[in-house]
Parts: structure tokens; sequence; C-alpha cells
């Protein structure tokens, strides 16, 4: 029987506060959406820096949400292994955070008055960690290598890029957060690690 150590219930919990937030989203009309999604004018001078976070729980349709629901769920749920329920919900949101702060900087440098909303930016974040893990932690990672996750990461960005009304700041803003914060953290605790076995 797995222990409740081994259980993603804060991958389970971010999947069901993002569909809870959809079918809310559904019988309010375009009032959650008014209130959270990231556009430059709220944030810069309105000062609502509470969107930088809200907007990565509001979707613009079902794809969009079944399609981040999967993959945070089913990679979420191996990281949340590797590095456990807080670290992962850490990792999770300052991910979303640096992922939406590139966005608004990229907002604001090429004068774009777009909204942005969606998880994908956290998500590209756990894409960051999981490179990481793979890269420099040391550990090995069932079927994960780093040119699987690699090729994952170059497809997804590809995708990306070729789609259009495709926030591809934020993509790049969050696995760029999920890399240098994993990747520092798996350097220092191998070179802890060597200290304490060279001692």
């Amino acid at each position: 029987m797995r222990t409740l150590k081994s259980q993603p219930f804060v991958s389970m919990v971010l999947v069901a506060i993002n569909v809870i937030v959809f079918i809310i989203c559904h019988f309010t009309d375009d009032l959650l959406y008014d209130l959270g999604v990231l556009d430059l004018y709220s944030v810069m001078v309105d000062k609502e820096y509470g969107r930088i976070i809200w907007s990565t729980f509001l979707h613009s349709g079902m794809n969009h949400l079944f399609n981040n629901m999967l993959i945070l769920f089913f990679m979420g749920s191996m990281i949340e292994k590797e590095v456990g329920h807080l670290g992962y919900g850490l990792l999770y949101f300052l991910s979303g955070i640096g992922g939406n702060l590139l966005s608004l900087w990229a907002k604001m440098k090429n004068h774009e008055i777009a909204v942005s909303l969606g998880a994908s930016g956290a998500i590209f974040g756990l894409d960051g960690v999981l490179l990481a893990l793979v890269l420099f932690s040391g550990r090995q990672m069932e079927n994960v290598t780093p040119l699987r996750v690699g090729i994952m990461i170059a497809y997804s960005l590809y995708s990306g890029f070729t789609s259009k009304n495709v926030d591809n700041a934020a993509h790049m803003g969050g696995l760029i957060t999920g890399f240098a914060i994993m990747g520092i953290i798996c350097i220092w605790q191998r070179r802890k690690r060597e200290r304490r076995e060279g001692m």
C-alpha cells in the first residue's frame, strides 16, 4: 500500500481547483475572467498584482483546460514524488509567476494589449524542473532521460510558436524559472552530499 507521502495530492488538488474554477466561469459569464486575466494595464497601472497568480487558474475553453490538466497531473505526479509535496507546490507557483512576469515584460516591450490566461507557464516550469532533475540531481528516474525531456520541451515550444493566440513568453518564462530554481537546488544538494561523503 502506497504511503500518504507518495500520493500526488498536490497535483490532484491543483487539477481539482482548475476544474472547479472553469465550471464556475461557465456559470458566471465573464466575471472571473474580468477579475483574473493577465493584462498589462490592470497589473502595472491598477496594481492588481494578484492577477499574476489568479490568471494561472483560468482557461479559455475545454480543450485548453483538458490539455493543461492532463500534463499537470501525469508530469506533476512524477515530479511531486521526486521533490516532495511542499517543494513541488512552490516550484509550480514560482514557475507560474516567473512565466507571467516575462509575459508582462514582453507585452510592455511590444506594446501589446492582449490578455493572457492558463496554467501553461507553470506547466512549462515543470518541464524545466524535470530537465534539471535528470541533468543535475544524479538520481535515476524510470523512463526519463535528458534526450526524452529535451524532445518533449522542443516539441511543446514548437507547437506554441506555430500556433495562434499563444503566450510564448509565459511558456519561456515558466520553463526558465523552473529549470533555474531546480538546477540550483540540485547542484547545491549534490555538493552538500559530496562534502559529507568526503569527510
